[in-house]
């Protein structure tokens, strides 16, 4: 009878555990996916691969201009730029219907030139760099090397332009060291510049 009591007791602080390890996962399993989950925006540069199946003269690679568009036949001029890939792949789906019914269509990044974030001021290997993924302050700052011994890494700043206006996104880098403000540590937009003074 002791050896009942015992087990059960064990099962019912097994399940108890099995719960709290399952609340805990969860939300940062529910963070990392909302992360790496975003869906690239095309840029301008970015090179696409756009197929129509069946439809070999529908079939090629187009570079997105600096305007933001691209040509494509029976299509003609389309936005792109600050679209996904699914987005475009849509509206090139429904123009297309007078022409070819029912037409299932692929869009895809061939190559990534149009997320570039530049890095700037105090930092071991200031530029520009272009990537294939998104990155947050903390990892365009190791792109760039790190900070200097003159850092002031209270004060960095994060510039987006944004509906045609400048913000302003401040950073203290020394919160995020010590593991405080990490909301701070914001997914950085193609164009955008971290200043360090």
């Amino acid at each position: 009878m002791t050896y009942l009591k015992s087990s059960i007791c064990a099962l019912m602080a097994a399940k108890r555990c099995a719960l709290l390890l399952l609340v805990l996962l969860i939300p940062g399993g529910l963070m990392a996916q909302q992360v790496n989950g975003l869906e690239y925006r095309i840029g301008p540069e970015d090179v696409l691969h756009i197929s129509v199946w069946k439809e070999p003269d529908l079939d090629r690679k187009v570079l997105v201009r600096p305007d933001g568009g691209v040509s494509f036949p029976l299509v003609g001029d389309i936005q792109v730029s600050g679209r996904t890939p699914l987005e475009v792949q849509d509206e090139i789906r429904s123009r297309l219907q007078r022409y070819v019914p029912d037409a299932e269509v692929t869009v895809s990044v061939d190559k990534i030139s149009g997320y570039t974030v530049f890095v700037l001021g105090e930092v071991n290997n200031p530029g520009q760099f272009t990537l294939g993924r998104y990155v947050d302050v903390v990892q365009a700052l190791t792109l760039a090397g790190g900070t200097t011994p003159y850092a002031s890494e209270r004060n960095m700043q994060v510039l987006r332009r944004q509906d045609g206006k400048e913000v302003t996104y401040s950073f203290d880098f020394r919160d995020i060291k010590r593991g405080r403000q990490l909301e701070q540590n914001i997914i950085l937009q193609s164009g955008d510049v971290v200043v360090v003074p």
